[in-house]
């Protein structure tokens, strides 16, 4: 008989141990964003907001007017249908800058100097403007683009000062 209880009570302590690691283990939320949108192509998150690294830039390379490395970046495209609608056109928009002209604002401690945003073949984009159309596929489509730090078009009186940057600009696709 005691050995019956002692069964019992190591049962019934077993359980309770046992119950209790399992109680609260962690948790959480998950919550999920997007919107639906009314056009032949989804865009992927990474394709919403992302980032340019300019990297450091020399003064000389800005001064008299220069200009950085292009730096290339993409807008991706998903699912895309092309059944009526077969090119895309993107337009970029912001703060223009004072000292680049069609170019985008920088803010921060550098100044005299503005971004330039280009179609893939170099060709300058003004803020505002639609860049040359771009045939779709069916499926994945990326759209290319470059980037660069000019220095100030009035240049032999406005020399780059250094400091922090950024800038930001907003994209908008139009079909056709």
């Amino acid at each position: 008989m005691k050995l019956n209880k002692l069964a019992l009570v190591l049962g019934l302590g077993l359980a309770v141990v046992a119950g209790s690691a399992s109680a609260n283990q962690g948790g959480g939320q998950v919550t999920f964003k997007g919107s639906i949108i009314d056009a032949p192509c989804s865009i992927p998150p990474g394709s919403q907001a992302f980032e340019v690294p300019m990297g450091a830039i020399a003064t000389s390379a800005l001064n008299g007017g220069g200009k950085s490395i292009a730096r290339d970046f993409n807008i991706q495209l998903e699912q895309c249908d092309i059944t009526t609608l077969k090119t895309v056109q993107t337009t970029f928009t912001g703060i223009p800058s004072t000292s680049v002209t069609d170019g985008l604002a920088i803010a921060g401690t550098a100044k005299n100097a503005g971004i330039v945003i280009t179609d893939y073949n170099g060709t300058k984009i003004a803020l505002g403007a639609k860049s040359p159309s771009q045939t779709l596929l069916t499926g994945a489509n990326t759209l290319r683009f470059q980037a660069y730090l000019q220095g100030d078009d009035d240049a032999a009186n406005k020399p780059a000062v250094p400091g922090e940057f950024d800038a930001i600009a907003t994209f908008a696709l139009s079909y056709q």
